[in-house]
């Protein structure tokens, strides 16, 4: 954002929904098992979202730290996610589908969405290579389609590698120039990891 020539973009406040989720997991539920009345861990979404202010990155780039900067957003967003908040959220979505219905819950998530800048999600995936049709799956990831955010970025795990997606909104955000940014950025961390090291 700082880098467009638009001035009202280079000082806008920009604001990432991260997704959680709330489901009780203590090990494989088949879906038989999750579709009973009284399941310990219920089938169908059960999710929380915080929103995490984006600090605003300093003009002189070379002064920044940006170990520190990494820190410290994974220092909030743990405390923030530790946080009663996430789960009166989530408890506030399943009042809405129980006693509203679908729609109005689905209304409610998308005013949320529409109020944050980006959105944050993850899923631990497979540990053991998985078939479709016996055709062996070499990778996978998965992405939000459909979002009213300017910026979308998925991960998902799968047999011991990570898998990060990105999707931009079109005519907003220059692909090409983005990518040059997180380039610039995972090659700023990376320089000072290994000043550290």
């Amino acid at each position: 954002m700082q880098g467009t020539s638009s001035n009202k973009l280079s000082n806008e406040h920009s604001t990432a929904l991260v997704l959680l989720n709330t489901r009780i997991i203590g090990g494989y539920k088949s879906v038989k098992e999750m579709v009973k009345a009284d399941a310990e861990s219920p089938w169908g979404n059960q999710f929380g979202f915080l929103h995490v202010s984006l600090p605003e990155l300093n003009t002189n780039f070379e002064s920044c730290n940006p170990l520190g900067f990494v820190w410290k957003a994974k220092k909030l967003i743990l405390r923030k996610r530790n946080s009663r908040a996430v789960f009166l959220t989530g408890q506030l979505l399943e009042g809405l589908r129980k006693y509203r219905g679908p729609e109005v819950t689905a209304k409610y998530i998308h005013s949320t969405l529409k109020n944050s800048s980006m959105t944050i999600s993850n899923l631990i995936g497979p540990v053991e290579r998985m078939a479709l049709a016996d055709h062996p799956v070499k990778s996978l990831y998965f992405m939000v389609v459909g979002v009213p955010q300017s910026l979308t970025i998925t991960m998902v795990s799968y047999m011991g590698k990570l898998k990060v997606a990105i999707g931009t909104e079109k005519d907003f955000i220059d692909p090409q120039k983005f990518k040059s940014c997180i380039d610039d950025a995972f090659q700023m961390m990376l320089k000072a990891a290994h000043e550290i090291s």
